[in-house]
């Protein structure tokens, strides 16, 4: 650095602290630059610090902060009331869920075999369904039944077994109940059955059937059975309207059955298989002087020999 330099701007450095000795202060007076020296200084004196006012400050500041809200404790209260109401609405689910009917249901060629809520066994048949309420079932032995099935009760109070054609009554026996399509028909294996239908009672001891159609009384008379023969798959029938043998055909098997220029009132008496749809047809038309015929369809058409 400039040896001159330094001692000019140490000479300056002094005379702005009003340091500088006479000799100092005539050797800045022979600098040339001295004149703009003083101009700075005169202009620097008037600079001032500005004053601080802290109280308003700190009011500026504290109006540009958002409120801080205090976290509420939660009330004990509110809590058990919102558990309360949880509670009960899952008790009010469950009394709901509990309340509503039990039905098992079969499809077409399906049997399924249960018990009720006092042990007592079902065997449903094919194409059938029933419906009784498990949340009752001590106070009232009762069950709808749609279609076919077999019974063994168990002993107790009453249990009742109620179609669209009448109701079956026990205390504890082995029975079968065939209820469709006004066709109504109960077989009783043991103890002793009470049928009533159309303001009508009939008891049915063990070793004994009765046949309602259409609301009358149509035969009353010794089972030839030990148990229903459809257990061993088959379907028997005595003196049955043939649109009714047909229907349990296709309960049986996955067929659409059409008569054809037959006469709806013809009677079948006898059996058919439930394991060759075949045999099951032969069985049914040979004895009613019927063909039949299986299309690619699944469609069976029935119709008179002499028909073309």
């Amino acid at each position: 650095m400039n040896t001159k330099k330094m001692e000019k701007d140490y000479l300056l450095h002094k005379w702005l602290n009003n340091e500088a000795t006479p000799e100092e202060l005539e050797q800045l007076k022979a600098d040339p630059e001295y004149a703009s020296y003083v101009q700075i200084a005169t202009a620097s004196s008037n600079f001032g610090v500005p004053k601080m006012d802290s109280e308003a400050n700190f009011e500026a500041i504290s109006n540009q902060l958002k409120p801080v809200h205090q976290l509420h404790k939660p009330n004990i209260f509110s809590i058990v009331w919102k558990v309360a109401a949880v509670f009960a609405v899952l008790l009010s689910s469950y009394y709901y869920i509990s309340m509503l009917d039990t039905s098992v249901k079969t499809e077409i060629a399906q049997t399924k075999t249960f018990a009720l809520p006092d042990n007592s066994e079902v065997v449903l048949n094919a194409g059938s369904q029933i419906t009784y309420n498990k949340k009752n079932w001590s106070d009232s032995r009762e069950l709808s039944l749609d279609g076919e099935a077999y019974f063994k009760v168990k002993k107790g109070n009453k249990f009742s077994v109620k179609t669209v054609e009448g109701i079956v009554s026990v205390l504890g026996t082995q029975f079968n109940v065939f209820a469709r399509d006004g066709f109504f028909e109960v077989s009783c294996y043991e103890g002793l059955v009470s049928v009533a239908f159309n303001d009508t009672l009939v008891k049915v001891p063990a070793g004994s059937k009765i046949q309602i159609e259409n609301g009358k009384l149509a035969i009353n008379e010794a089972t030839e059975n030990a148990s229903p023969i459809w257990l061993a798959n088959e379907s028997n029938f005595e003196n049955a309207p043939l649109p009714i043998v047909l229907k349990e055909v296709e309960r049986q098997y996955p067929v659409k059955v059409n008569l054809e220029d037959i006469d709806s009132e013809k009677r079948f008496t006898g059996s058919f298989t439930h394991e060759n749809l075949d045999l099951a047809l032969k069985a049914i038309c040979e004895p009613l002087q019927l063909n039949y015929k299986i299309n690619k369809n699944g469609v069976v058409s029935i119709h008179a020999k002499n028909s073309k």
